[in-house]
C-alpha cells in the first residue's frame, strides 16, 4: 500500500474527497453580525424550539445537518458515518442531535478545532476506501458554554478585554467521492501545545502557539509558501490570539499578515457588537467555513485555503485545579481545482 504521509504530521490524500454540500445555522447574535447573509438559517431566539440551552444546541445542530443533507440532494440513510463533537460534557450535543438518524457516529472533542478534526477524519475515511458519503459537523452555544465552563449567565460576571464570545452556531459538511470542485487535498494534524496560560478568559493566547506549530509544520512538510494559499484561516484565536500568532510567525521568518485571518474576527463586528476579542466556540469556525468560505471557493473567488481551526482544550475540572489550558490546531487544505 502506498504511503500517504508526507511528513510526521501531514498526509496527502491520493484520491481527494470532495465537499458536495454545506450548511451553516446561527442565532440572534450571529444574525446581527457581518456574515449574517451567509447563514442558511438564523434563529430569532437562543432556544431553537427547545426547553433548555443544552437541548437547543442539539436542535440547532440537527437542523444544520438536515439542511446540508437536503442541499446535497441525498437521503440521510445513504451517509456512512457522521463525525461530530461539541463543547458539552461527553459531546451530548452531537449525540442527541443524531440519535434518531440511524447513522453510525464518531463522537469527537477538539474544542474549537473540532470542525477541522471532523473534516480531517471524514476525508481520510473516504480516501481510505472506508466510506462513500460522510458528514462532518459541529456546534457551540453561547449560553450552554458559559454555564459549563465559566459562570452562569444570571451571575452577571464581568468579561475581561481578552474574553471571546462563544458563537451560537453550527456547521455541517457532506463529503463524497465526486460531484463537486471543492477538494480536500492535505491534512496536517496538530500536537498538544502547552503555552502555560491558565486564564479561561484568554483562550486566544492559549491557542496561538498551537496555531503556529501546525501552520509552520504544514508549510514545511508540504514545501509550500504561505502565498500558495489565498487565505490561511485560523479559528478561533480572536484578535488577541491572532496578533500573537502573527508576531510568533514573524519571529520564525514568516510574514503571514497579508494572508492570515481568523474566523473569530470575521463572524462578529467588534465595533458594533460587545464581543471583546471576537468570536469562539466550535460553531464559529464551522459556520464561517460552511457559510462564507466554501461558497467563495465554489464560485471561483478563492482557489485555495488552509483551514486551521484551533482549540483550547479546557476542562472545568482541570481549570478548577489550576492547570493550564492546552492548545491544539488541525489544518486542512481545501482547493477548488483537483491537484495533478
Amino acid at each position: 500500500m502506498a504511503l500517504k504521509r508526507i511528513g510526521k504530521q501531514t498526509i496527502k490524500l491520493q484520491m481527494p474527497p470532495v465537499i458536495t454540500a454545506y450548511a451553516a445555522v446561527g442565532g440572534k447574535m450571529e444574525a446581527q453580525g457581518p456574515l449574517a447573509n451567509s447563514f442558511d438559517f438564523l434563529s430569532e431566539d437562543s432556544y431553537f424550539g427547545a426547553k433548555s440551552w443544552e437541548s437547543a444546541e442539539s436542535s440547532m445542530l440537527r437542523k444544520c445537518f438536515d439542511i446540508a443533507v437536503s442541499k446535497a440532494g441525498i437521503e440521510a440513510a445513504s451517509i456512512d458515518y457522521i463525525f461530530s463533537g461539541d463543547l458539552l460534557n461527553q459531546c451530548v450535543g452531537s449525540e442527541f442531535a443524531v440519535k434518531d438518524s440511524g447513522i453510525p457516529l464518531f463522537g469527537l472533542y477538539g474544542a474549537c478545532s473540532t470542525m477541522a478534526e471532523s473534516l480531517s477524519l471524514a476525508a481520510m475515511a473516504i480516501d481510505g476506501g472506508f466510506a462513500e458519503k460522510v458528514c462532518a459537523m459541529t456546534s457551540s452555544h453561547f449560553c450552554s458554554a458559559e454555564r459549563q465552563f465559566r459562570m452562569p449567565l444570571a451571575y452577571g460576571g464581568q468579561r475581561t478585554p481578552t474574553a471571546q464570545w462563544t458563537a451560537t452556531a453550527a456547521g455541517a459538511l457532506i463529503l463524497g467521492c465526486e460531484g463537486s470542485n471543492l477538494y480536500v487535498t492535505n491534512i496536517t494534524t496538530g500536537k498538544i501545545i502547552d503555552a502555560g496560560i491558565c486564564d479561561a478568559a484568554n483562550m486566544g493566547s492559549a491557542m496561538a502557539h498551537s496555531a503556529l506549530e501546525t501552520i509552520l509544520t504544514h508549510l514545511s512538510e508540504t514545501g509550500r509558501d504561505p502565498m500558495y494559499y489565498d487565505m490561511i484561516v485560523t479559528g478561533d484565536l480572536g484578535s488577541v490570539g491572532h496578533d500573537i500568532l502573527l508576531d510568533l510567525a514573524f519571529e520564525n521568518g514568516y510574514d503571514l499578515s497579508s494572508v492570515c485571518t481568523d474566523c473569530g474576527m470575521m463572524i462578529f463586528d467588534s465595533e458594533k457588537q460587545d464581543v471583546h476579542a471576537g468570536g469562539s466556540g466550535c460553531g464559529c469556525s464551522a459556520a464561517v467555513l460552511a457559510g462564507y468560505l466554501l461558497p467563495r471557493l465554489k464560485n471561483g473567488e478563492l482557489k485555495r485555503i488552509l483551514f486551521a481551526a484551533t482549540g483550547a482544550l479546557m476542562s472545568p475540572t482541570t481549570s478548577m485545579q489550576g492547570q493550564s489550558i492546552l492548545g491544539i490546531c488541525h489544518a486542512v487544505s481545501i482547493e477548488a481545482e483537483k491537484p495533478c
